[in-house]
């Protein structure tokens, strides 16, 4: 079944929308990329309205880490440490916006959304 973006097709108060024209192709939403962190790099791309291009991360061990000074290093990710919006990712070493990350240059906070930009960028705690 197709996943979608649109509108419900009731509202709040139980009555219905009627609907004014039928679905859309960019109105499609796709399942989650569920980043992990493994030995290789795994990227899906995507074609998006007028042509261009979408690049998902499906698998990836290394992030561009940025210390208080400014200054933005590439390092390895060794795994993920604490998630705050889903426990159950960290057994799975899955990467979102905001998991917390354990680096070659020490703890990180995931700060891109790694299934949407295709990289990681985090800061370090």
């Amino acid at each position: 079944m197709a996943r979608s973006q649109d509108r419900s097709n009731r509202k709040a108060s139980g009555g219905r929308y009627h609907a004014s024209r039928s679905k859309r192709k960019s109105e499609l939403s796709r399942f989650p990329a569920m980043t992990k962190v493994a030995d290789e790099k795994r990227v899906r791309t995507t074609r998006t309205l007028g042509g261009n291009s979408k690049r998902a991360l499906l698998q990836g061990n290394s992030a561009n880490v940025t210390d208080k000074k400014g200054k933005t290093t590439k390092t390895a990710i060794v795994n993920v440490l604490e998630n705050a919006a889903n426990p159950n990712l960290v057994r799975r070493n899955v990467l979102t916006k905001g998991a917390i990350i354990e680096t070659k240059l020490g703890k990180a906070r995931v700060t891109s959304r790694p299934g949407q930009e295709g990289s990681v960028n985090a800061m370090l705690v």
